[in-house]
C-alpha cells in the first residue's frame, strides 16, 4: 500500500467474547489490537529482531486510547489496519482501525504510543536514525 496504511490482523468476534450485554466486551477491543500491534513494524519493513540485535533497543507501549464506535457482535469479521501518524525523537505513534469486512462499519479505533528503550539501562532511547527515516516516510492522517 502506497498510502501508509497496512492491514494488521482479521479476526471473528466469537460468542465468548461477549459480556452481559450481548456485546464484545472491552477487553477483547485490548487483545485484538494488541495483537495487531506485533505486526506494525514488520508492516512496515521493520524487523523486531534488528531493532535488538543491531541497535540494542526494541519499543514499548506507553500509552493507549480506545475509542469505541460501534459495537462487535458474535459472527462479525473483523479488519484491523494501522499507520504511523507521528515520529519524535524517542517515540512514535500509530492509529489503527477496526473494522466490520462485511458492512465496512468502523467498530472502533486505537492510538498507541510506543517508546524506545534500552533494555540494558531500563531508559527510553533514541529511535535509530534510519528507522526514524523509514517510520517518517509512511505517515497517515488518523
Amino acid at each position: 500500500m502506497s498510502d501508509g496504511w497496512r492491514d494488521l490482523l482479521r479476526g471473528v468476534i466469537h460468542p465468548w467474547h461477549h459480556d452481559q450485554f450481548g456485546h464484545m466486551n472491552v477487553r477483547y477491543y485490548a487483545h485484538f489490537f494488541d495483537d495487531a500491534v506485533f505486526h506494525l513494524y514488520p508492516e512496515f519493513g521493520i524487523s523486531l529482531q534488528r531493532l535488538i540485535d543491531e541497535y540494542g533497543v526494541h519499543s514499548v507501549t506507553a500509552k493507549t486510547t480506545t475509542t469505541f464506535i460501534q459495537e462487535a457482535k458474535a459472527g462479525d469479521l473483523i479488519r484491523i489496519d494501522g499507520g504511523v501518524t507521528r515520529v519524535g525523537g524517542k517515540s512514535v505513534s500509530f492509529f489503527m482501525r477496526m473494522f466490520n469486512i462485511d458492512t465496512g462499519e468502523l467498530h472502533a479505533t486505537y492510538e498507541i504510543i510506543e517508546v524506545f528503550f534500552d533494555p540494558n539501562t531500563r531508559k527510553s532511547a533514541p529511535i535509530p536514525a534510519d528507522i526514524k527515516e523509514q517510520l517518517s516516510s509512511v505517515l497517515v492522517e488518523p
